[in-house]
């Protein structure tokens, strides 16, 4: 065989587990990068550190990481394999402390798809999240209202979700070591935790609705046609987020629990015009309700 024939061989793919098909490179390359990414982590956090969860702030939500006792501050930018935020509102920052003698990681900003993030970049931090430990998932967002009975300000937990991003982040070859092929979807935010949060917030006194939230891939906002539809639907409420962090953390095995502030009404018969700055100051308005709920459902996940 000349030399120009033998590098032309195709190089044989690397074995998965004994009597188990060769990874795809996609799925070792992802491997590495989620262990990278925790080991970088973990040389940086306290020595133990194990989060009972991880929790990530939504636009104009960030705030509610002032509760958080011995927190470290680590950007985006100095932990290998997370993208940066660019919206407005989202710092950009993984924070790591206490928070009611439970360890917590939470994510001050979020990615988006609208941002040109595939969802697999987008959801990445969960998979480090599960790596380090983490078994419980928190998730915030803004959003906007879709049922007439929401007024701006509201807070709603989410009780199920409907994916119209036109995407999956589970799409591609599957990493049996994560999750399952096809994960189940039929509960996807935990029951329990759902009740812990109506207990809490029924104990703080804080209105807390209960809905369905709807995803779309942004970054436009939807036509007076399409929150007809979306109402149709069974949508409570509609954002550009959240959903597939949920997705990922359901095939890794975590709980998942939601959160929505309604900062503005999407009523087709009633729309305003558009004003961020608006809407991120009825984020940061709802904010220290929000955080007390939070506060209250993590003192009560049991301690890693």
């Amino acid at each position: 065989m000349t030399g120009r024939a033998r590098r032309g061989r195709p190089r044989a793919a690397a074995p998965g587990p004994r009597g188990a098909p060769p990874l795809p490179p996609a799925v070792r390359a992802e491997r590495r990068l989620v262990s990278r990414a925790a080991s970088s982590l973990r040389r940086r956090l306290p020595r133990g550190f194990r989060p009972a969860a991880a929790v990530v702030l939504g636009t104009g939500l960030g705030g509610v990481a002032e509760a958080m006792e011995s927190r470290l501050s680590l950007p985006y930018d100095t932990i290998p394999g997370f993208p940066v935020s660019t919206v407005e509102g989202h710092r950009g920052a993984l924070l790591a402390g206490t928070i009611r003698g439970r360890q917590v990681l939470a994510m001050e900003g979020r990615f988006h798809f609208y941002e040109g993030y595939s969802l697999r970049e987008v959801t990445f931090p969960v998979r480090v999240f599960r790596e380090l430990g983490a078994s419980t998932l928190v998730l915030t967002n803004a959003c906007g209202g879709l049922d007439p009975l929401f007024r701006g300000g509201d807070l709603m937990v989410m009780d199920d979700h409907i994916n119209l991003m036109g995407d999956s982040p589970l799409r591609g070859p599957n990493d049996d070591a994560l999750g399952p092929r096809f994960p189940d979807m039929g509960v996807v935010y935990d029951r329990d935790l759902l009740a812990l949060a109506e207990e809490v917030a029924l104990g703080e006194g804080i209105p807390l609705r209960r809905g369905v939230y709807a995803a779309v891939p942004g970054p436009q906002l939807e036509t007076r046609a399409e929150y007809r539809m979306l109402r149709i639907l069974g949508a409570h409420a509609v954002g550009m987020s959240t959903v597939p962090e949920a997705i990922v953390a359901v095939h890794s095995g975590m709980r998942v629990l939601g959160f929505s502030v309604v900062t503005d009404m999407c009523l087709p018969d009633h729309l305003e015009p558009v004003d961020i700055g608006r809407i991120l100051a009825a984020a940061a308005k709802a904010g220290p309700g929000l955080a007390r709920i939070l506060l209250g459902c993590i003192g009560r996940l049991p301690i890693t």
